[in-house]
Formats: C-alpha cells, sequence, structure tokens
C-alpha cells in the first residue's frame, strides 16, 4: 500500500514539475509574442510612417502593400491603392519601357535589384518624377516578389528640364548668332565653338579639343594668352583686339571678351569667349585715320602728319646733335596747266610730281604736301658738323630742282575718245633751312623755310635758296 501511495505521490510531483515547466514555458511563450508584436507593430509604424515610399508587388504586378508615404505621393486612399496594378499609376508615356524593366527583372531570377526613373501619374492626372529601387524577393521556384522604394524627383527633375531647356535656349542663341562664341577649358583648349567660326575655319567639327592660341597671329598670342591668364587669376572678364591668322594667309581682325564660369565649389571652371569680326572697322578707321594724315590726291602725308613728324626729328635731333633740314617746295609753272587743260590734268601733274619727290630721298626722310602746289620735304639724321650737313641738304635739294624740272607726259583720259598725252615742262622754286638742338618751334623752321623759297622764286624760280 505504501508503495502505491509513493508511486501516486511521484506522480503528482511529477505533474505539479511538468505544470510549473508548462507555466514558465507559457510566460516565456507570451513574452516572446508580445516581442514580437512590439517588433511587428515597431516594424508597422517604421514602414507605414516611413519619410521614403514602399510599395510590394507581386509577379502580375499587383500591390499588396503600401505605406502611406506612398499613397499620400499618388494622391490614393491606402484601401483604394491595394489590389490594383503599378502599371495603372505609370504615365504614358514610360509604360512600354516599365513593361520591358519588370519582364527583365521577372525572366532573371539573378538580377536581384534594379534602379530606374519613371513618370508616375497622380489621381488628380499630375504626372510626377520617381526613382525606383527594385529589390526582387524569393527564388525563381517560388513566387516573386518585388518591394520598390519610391522616390519622389519632381523638384530636382524640373529644375534639370529648366536648366535643359535652359541651355537648349542658350545654345539656340549661341548658334544662331552672328558672333563668335567658344568655350575654352583653362588651358585655352576649345571644348565647343558655335557655327560662326566656319566663317573662319570652315568645318568647326575638328575643332574640339584644339588649341585656340593657335590660329592667333605670332604677333599678338603671348599679349593675348596673358590675357586669359589674368581672367583666370582674376575672374574678371577682359577685352583685348587681336589677329587671326587664317590657314589661307588671310588675316582678320577679332575684338573679344572672355568671362571665367566656376563650379559649385567656386573654382575656375572654364572661359567662355565671345567674340566678333572687327575687320571692316579696322578698314574704315584706317581709311579715316589715312583721310585725317594724309593727302587724298597724292596720298603723300599732309600738314597734320608732317607736324608729328617733325617734332619727332627735331627731338632726335637734340638727342643725336645731327642736323636736320627742311625743304619747302613751290611749282613755277603749275596755274598755267589747271588754266589750259582744267584741274584733272593738274592733277595728274601734282601726282607726277610727288611720285618723283620719293625717288629723291631715304624711306626715313618725309614728303609732304602742304596744299595746292606745295610740298615739303624734310630730311632726318644729316652729320653733326653744320657745314657738312648743309652741302647733304643742298645735295638733296639739287637733286629734287632737276628730276622736278624733266619734261612731263601726262596722259589725259576722255571718255569715248582717245587718250591725249600732254607734254608740260614744269620747275620749282625750293628753300632750305637746317636745324639742330635749338629752341624754336617746327612754325619756326617752316616759315624759315618758306622764306627761302620765296627768295629763289622772286630770283626767277628753278633755284636753291638757304636761309638759316
Amino acid at each position: 500500500m505504501k508503495t502505491i501511495n509513493q508511486s501516486a505521490e511521484d506522480i503528482v510531483h511529477e505533474l505539479q514539475a511538468h505544470q510549473i515547466k508548462l507555466k514558465m514555458q507559457n510566460k516565456k511563450l507570451q513574452k516572446a509574442k508580445t516581442a514580437l508584436q512590439i517588433s511587428r507593430n515597431h516594424y508597422v509604424d517604421l514602414y507605414e510612417f516611413s519619410p521614403i515610399s514602399y510599395l510590394t508587388i507581386t509577379i502580375d504586378e499587383v500591390i499588396t502593400e503600401c505605406n502611406l508615404k506612398a499613397s499620400k505621393m499618388l494622391g490614393l486612399a491606402h484601401k483604394k491603392f491595394i489590389n490594383k496594378r503599378l502599371s495603372q499609376f505609370v504615365a504614358d508615356q514610360d509604360k512600354d519601357r516599365w513593361h520591358r524593366l519588370f519582364l527583365s527583372i521577372k525572366e532573371n531570377a539573378e538580377e536581384k535589384g534594379l534602379e530606374f526613373d519613371l513618370t508616375l501619374l497622380r489621381e488628380d492626372g499630375v504626372e510626377i518624377y520617381t526613382h525606383l529601387q527594385c529589390v526582387r524577393l524569393g527564388e525563381a521556384h517560388n513566387p516573386m516578389m518585388l518591394r520598390i522604394a519610391l522616390t519622389d524627383i519632381t523638384s530636382s527633375k524640373m529644375i534639370e528640364n529648366s536648366l535643359r531647356d535652359q541651355e537648349e535656349f542658350f545654345r539656340f542663341i549661341a548658334e544662331h548668332s552672328e558672333d563668335f562664341i567658344a568655350v575654352l577649358d583653362l588651358e585655352g583648349r576649345r571644348i565647343y565653338n558655335n557655327r560662326s567660326y566656319a566663317k573662319l575655319f570652315g568645318d568647326i567639327e575638328n575643332l574640339e579639343g584644339t588649341d585656340s592660341f593657335a590660329d592667333i597671329h605670332p604677333d599678338d598670342r603671348e599679349r593675348v594668352r596673358k590675357v586669359f591668364k589674368e581672367t583666370i587669376q582674376s575672374g574678371i572678364g577682359q577685352r583685348s583686339e587681336f589677329r587671326f591668322l587664317l590657314a589661307n594667309g588671310t588675316i582678320r581682325h577679332i575684338e573679344s571678351s572672355g568671362g571665367l564660369v566656376k563650379n559649385s565649389k567656386d573654382e575656375p571652371s572654364f572661359i567662355v569667349v565671345v567674340s566678333h569680326d572687327i575687320t571692316e572697322r579696322k578698314r574704315i578707321e584706317d581709311e579715316v585715320q589715312h583721310l585725317a594724315y594724309f593727302d587724298h590726291l597724292t596720298q603723300l602725308p599732309n600738314r597734320r602728319l608732317f607736324n608729328d613728324r617733325i617734332v619727332q626729328t627735331m627731338a632726335a635731333s637734340k638727342r643725336s646733335g645731327r642736323f636736320g633740314a627742311v625743304i619747302f617746295i613751290d611749282l613755277d609753272n603749275f596755274k598755267p596747266i589747271n588754266d589750259k587743260y582744267g584741274h584733272p590734268v593738274g592733277d595728274l601733274l601734282l601726282i607726277e610730281v610727288a611720285n618723283r619727290l620719293k625717288i629723291c630721298v631715304r624711306e626715313v626722310d618725309t614728303v609732304s604736301r602742304f596744299g595746292g602746289d606745295e610740298f615739303v620735304v624734310m630730311v632726318n639724321e644729316l652729320d653733326t658738323d653744320k657745314t657738312q650737313s648743309t652741302f647733304q641738304a643742298e645735295t638733296v635739294a639739287e637733286k629734287v630742282r632737276v628730276t622736278l624740272a624733266k619734261p612731263y607726259l601726262l596722259t589725259v583720259k576722255q571718255a569715248e575718245k582717245a587718250n591725249t598725252t600732254i607734254e608740260h615742262h614744269c620747275t620749282a622754286s625750293i628753300g632750305v633751312t637746317l636745324f639742330v638742338d635749338q629752341k624754336v618751334s617746327q612754325d619756326d623752321i617752316l616759315k624759315t623755310a618758306d622764306s627761302a623759297m620765296y627768295q629763289a622764286k622772286l630770283a626767277g624760280g628753278n633755284l636753291i635758296r638757304f636761309n638759316d
């Protein structure tokens, strides 16, 4: 009996121990269940209230999960979002691309992830630009699920499109501008040249990467290179003029203005250069300059240019101690040819006189027409001795007198008639004065030479007179 009671007690004890163990396991299970629920709630909170939009879709594109951010992004209530196909929210222009991408993920089990941009359509019809990061869940033999993270990139895309539109707008302006527009790297190599450069170089397709300084005239190249470097260093654009030396030997005058463009780190990035061809303007300026300083008939320096040169010659004479001479010339028999044949024939005579005077002197000397039939020759760098200088000046003056006294054969061209040749004899009265290191003005020197010329004319002409 005792044994039976003892066995019963053991069984009860074991049952009690087992019950305690079950209670402890149940407690652990409840704790695990609570922890799992907390974790699940935490996960749901993280998923639902994440600042990133999340979707989960099946192999048939059906949306099985989406968080609040995703439903808000597409403007659709959460319950209306579930069980719809994602393709319903893809904009028409991207539907084909989306189907190709999705099919690629379905067919390639090894391709676990993929990123791309996609235009989606909100419930209210507004298009939004999104960036999708797709992760494939499950293996090839299991039903495929695709977890998608969506980022709204509408703002950045609009900025990108705006910048692209601006780039296209400015490119359109550049391509249709008459000016030359170039973008150069910091070494002066060409990055971009607009169509206007075809006027200079023909085909511009091969210009990219070439040295922009190579086509600049050698005499201007280093100066322009210096301006380029200063623009990079200072960040301040500078205007410069230079000459392009083209492959056919043609020279074009160019005016340029460069500006430095910096990157987001405020570092020099590239140079934009806007240039235009000023060759015609330079030609007109040269013509105006020529008209201002040269006689329009004989193309000799006029009185204004002569005055500039005599000032320079007087300064040089003062430094060197060498004499200079002014030879004043007046034709003796000019008026009769005008009276008999008219001013056009008189002009022919003046042109011939100018040509003869130029062969009587050196290149460093100056032959000038003062007006009418008056010419002035300035001889530079004579001797330091006055007697020797007087002899040298007299030699030049005598050469002038003899040369001008030779007969003139003037061919008169007449409309609808044969050309007529006129022979004319014309001598000159010549006055000479020397100058060196003296305080008199150029006007005084000219007056002295003019006075000497009148002495020669009063004495009968075809003579030379000196007057100090």
